[in-house]
């Protein structure tokens, strides 16, 4: 496995890709160098990227040579030197290795959190951790079994001089060459070596060819979904690893389409954005380099189904959901399959008692003799037959009226003048149903009371903790132990529509919020210990008194649950009360706020906060509050104002993000063109 012949390879491959980059065009009109360059070189960091088709040879390099800290990209090479000496008998694949209390260290991974000093797992597993979950424990157990130099050697080997493990993870004082550990950390590659090393995994000429099955699978196996994966097409098989630390992070991988596969790799380092949301800039950078290079060599005409043909253990989706359906009423006795979706070994064992008593090969996996045995499958609900469906008449509608009132997507909607509180117009407007973040208008309400008693409250700190930083969902992007004055936390809480705000805000107050505000629980309630908990009974009795029959609460941000509902016309009524308060009033209408954030130990950063509604961007809107959730849809409450008619819309369960702002202006065309609005 001599680097001489690798390096002859890939100066005929420099040489393809650089004809291919003169007139590799896509169906587009864009070269490859066209749809990437533009993307890196907007990126506030150093970025370096290699793209190789690894059928045809078209590439596109940017800083390619430049050596960049790996991060967990390490454990690429790492794991290819394990299996190079499983190979030449140095290592043992099944060789169980013992964990040791000293050998865990912290940072990603399920040993150190999940798993007791004593466990014991083979070398084999080791790897799978350290590739799947980029478990650092793992990655330690497999270095020490490798022998620290033995990375860098290898890689010296196979010509790839720049690629090398300084040290052990989290353990810098093991390091074997302190220069590069200061300058590149754990590790250190090129884009350009990184993807000649996956082009090799993949063609099977790095190791054996078992070992190369291996790698791949471990590498398939990859749960990270926020740098490379991102934005592919649902069901696009990649297979990668990636890496992160505040200033760096990297992702390389296989990634498989209808064109053949391209192995790509983007490390970043010296990166503006540090943040650790999937939303960070280099993230977004490897995920639209990735896309990019998709959609070139994969152009419409040559796109389709992304699924693996075959399903065995571990696929899942809707055709596993017809194959359980299916076996479920083919064989007898029935094997009584749960129909989730996921090929388990319930199903396999299903798989293989058809395959027996059909005469199939028994080996679990579902192909295309398969589905010509198995026949039509059974779909959820009985479907006729197509003569019958043909010949049926369908009824129509009558012709809509010109003057009837807008078409909308919404579940249901309401129009309340915001002077009277009468309601103008609606459609199942007191019918209860979920709201999603519409919730934390009265989050807000309550807290702006509070403050309105003593406005002192507003410049006490709030810190967030960890329950509130955990809580799912639309963020504040506040962190556990930062903390900031009261008073632009509610900013956080209804710009950006942070769950974790609400939640912040509820247990600060919650233990006072019922006294304070001097509200009565129903008769035989007890307040409740937990100080959100109490918040959000003080939430439910606000409603009382505010008339909202058709409202109840179960949280302070609006994550789904079963009693948790509002009515088009009691949020309306809502945010008319809110109107009155000069401080929300100033929140709902601010597009964009920044505010400084305190650390524990003293640190301070900046963050910026955008409000999620739209209609803010057009004069004549102000307010009030959005929210989307999978079973709420998109939901909306806003005010309107023209030539002094001003006006509350709130629309909940509209088809999608865009629907709900136009079914809102269509609503408020409709009311303002008319002299009588209908009552």
């Amino acid at each position: 496995m001599s680097g001489h012949g690798s390096h002859v390879r890939w100066v005929q491959v420099v040489v393809l890709g650089v004809l291919w980059l003169v007139s590799g065009r896509s169906s587009s009109g864009q070269t490859l160098e066209e749809r990437i360059r533009p993307l890196v070189q907007a990126h506030r960091g150093n970025a370096a990227v290699a793209v190789r088709h690894l059928d045809t040879g078209e590439q596109f390099l940017w800083r390619a040579e430049m050596v960049q800290p790996t991060a967990s990209l390490i454990k690429l090479p790492l794991m290819v030197t394990a299996y190079r000496q499983i190979d030449a008998g140095q290592l043992d694949a099944a060789r169980m290795l013992t964990l040791a209390e000293a050998d865990k260290v912290p940072g990603s991974g399920i040993l150190t959190g999940h798993f007791s000093a004593g466990l014991q797992l083979s070398v084999r597993d080791a790897i799978r951790l350290m590739i799947r979950y980029s478990d650092n424990t793992a990655t330690n157990l497999v270095a020490r079994e490798v022998g620290l130099p033995a990375t860098a050697a290898c890689m010296q080997e196979l010509g790839y001089s720049e690629t090398r493990l300084n040290s052990f993870v989290y353990r810098g004082d093991t390091t074997i060459a302190p220069e590069r550990s200061r300058l590149y950390g754990l590790g250190s590659t090129t884009a350009l070596e990184t993807v000649g090393l996956l082009e090799q995994i993949q063609r099977g000429t790095v190791a054996s060819a078992d070992s190369c099955r291996s790698m791949l699978q471990h590498l398939e196996s990859c749960e990270d979904s926020a740098m490379l994966a991102a934005r592919l097409p649902k069901g696009t098989k990649i297979a990668h690893k990636s890496g992160a630390v505040a200033a760096s992070r990297t992702d390389a991988g296989l990634i498989y389409g209808p064109s053949g596969v391209f192995a790509i790799c983007v490390l970043t380092t010296e990166n503006e954005d540090r943040s650790w949301e999937d939303s960070n800039a280099a993230h977004d950078l490897i995920a639209r380099v990735a896309r990019a290079a998709w959609d070139h060599f994969n152009p419409e005409w040559k796109q389709g189904v992304t699924e693996e043909v075959e399903l065995k253990l571990g696929a899942f989706g809707l055709r596993v959901e017809l194959l359980q359906r299916t076996l479920n009423a083919r064989l007898q006795p029935t094997p009584a399959l749960g129909v989730d979706g996921d090929f388990g070994p319930a199903t396999e064992a299903a798989v293989r008692r058809f395959q027996e008593s059909v005469g199939l090969a028994v080996d679990g996996i579902v192909r295309a003799d398969f589905w010509q045995k198995l026949g039509p499958v059974v779909e959820p609900e009985l479907v006729p037959a197509p003569e019958v469906v043909n010949a049926e008449q369908l009824p129509l509608e009558p012709a809509e009226q010109p003057d009837g009132r807008p078409l909308v997507t919404a579940d249901a909607w309401t129009v309340v003048d915001a002077a009277t509180g009468a309601e103008l117009a609606g459609s199942e407007s007191a019918v209860r149903k979920d709201m999603a973040s519409t919730t934390k208008m009265m989050t807000a309400w309550l807290t702006a009371r509070l403050l309105q008693k003593a406005p002192e409250l507003a410049e006490e700190r709030l810190t967030m903790s960890a329950r509130g930083d955990g809580t799912i969902g639309s963020t504040s992007g506040v962190r556990a132990g930062e903390s900031l004055i009261v008073s632009e936390a509610l900013y956080g809480l209804m710009l950006p529509s942070g769950n974790d705000m609400a939640v912040a805000l509820a247990e600060h107050f919650g233990g006072r919020v019922l006294e304070q505000l001097e509200l009565s629980l129903p008769a035989g309630e007890v307040a409740a210990e937990d100080p959100l908990l109490r918040f959000v009974q003080a939430m439910n009795a606000e409603a009382v008194v505010l008339g909202l029959s058709n409202t109840h609460f179960e949280n302070p941000h609006g994550l789904t649950g079963p009693t948790h509902y509002a009515s088009a016309v009691d949020l309306a009524q809502l945010a008319r009360r809110m109107l009155g308060s000069e401080l929300l009033v100033q929140i709902m209408g601010t597009r964009q706020r920044g505010a400084v954030l305190s650390g524990p130990g003293g640190y301070q950063r900046n963050v910026l906060w955008k409000n999620t509604n739209e209609l803010l961007g057009m004069a004549g809107y102000s307010g009030v509050k959005t929210g989307t959730t999978d079973k709420a849809g998109a939901c909306l409450v806003s005010v309107g104002e023209r030539e002094g008619r001003r006006v509350i819309v709130v629309v909940l369960g509209s088809a999608a993000s865009e629907s709900r702002y136009v079914d809102s202006r269509n609503l408020y065309r409709w009311i303002w063109s008319k002299s009588q609005p209908d009552q």
